[in-house]
């Protein structure tokens, strides 16, 4: 396999940045309208739990089962299901486009999720001083609970990241483009295994780094 990764790889160098520039377009855009919209999910679910600030058994309750349910459907078939959506949103149900608005779906309730679960470690000792000092809900929401869990909102996203770069792999099986789908045009339809193996490297260098980057910020913001 050494002796052939070498020229396959130069053969399909081309190929293989245009599918690296496709998938990290994917899931920046993606991960950019996930977090601008899972995000204020995520803190709604947290203020509106039991004992909190805006607690709402109703909203919380409506809130925490439709993440629920979308969490609980596999990407390929959330893909397949919604294919009018996808083309009322972008026009077109391939390629890059036609992967986002997937993507986006699909990383909304995790991103919530994890927000929640990042946002419900802010001391609600603290909450309540602010709450006694006259502060409004908003300005709690605001001025206390993101600024106390800026920290771990980046490691929440951090996480969903890399859990898009994996779906946006997966997109690659219904033409979606970006390294899954120049992995199974290129490695698996032709049978280049060292061609797969290229494709796995890449992706897990961008796990890396993306890890790193979130990481770095995490250490910066506990300082």
């Amino acid at each position: 396999m050494l002796s052939s990764l070498i020229p396959n790889v130069i053969e399909y160098f081309p190929e293989m940045l245009t599918a690296l520039r496709e998938t990290l377009v994917m899931v920046a855009v993606s991960g950019l309208f996930s977090a601008v919209i899972g995000i204020p999910i995520g803190v709604a679910l947290v203020v509106t739990s039991e004992g909190h600030i805006m607690a709402n058994k109703a909203v919380y309750s409506v809130l925490s089962k439709i993440i629920n349910i979308l969490r609980s459907i596999p990407f390929v078939i959330l893909i397949a299901a919604i294919p009018g959506f996808t083309r009322m949103i972008v026009g077109t149900t391939i390629g890059v486009k036609g992967a986002i608005v997937p993507l986006v779906v699909a990383c909304i309730p995790y991103v919530a999720r994890q927000i929640e679960i990042a946002l419900v470690k802010v001391d609600m000792g603290v909450v309540e001083a602010y709450q006694s000092m006259g502060f409004s809900p908003m300005q709690i929401i605001f001025k206390v609970i993101l600024v106390e869990g800026r920290k771990d909102i980046v490691l929440a996203v951090t996480v969903s990241i890399i859990g898009l770069i994996g779906y946006s792999a997966i997109t690659g099986t219904v033409g979606g483009g970006g390294l899954g789908d120049f992995a199974i045009r290129y490695g698996y339809q032709y049978f280049k295994t060292d061609i797969m193996v290229v494709t796995i490297i890449i992706i897990v260098a961008i796990v890396y780094i993306i890890q790193g980057i979130g990481d770095l910020i995490y250490r910066k913001l506990s300082h």
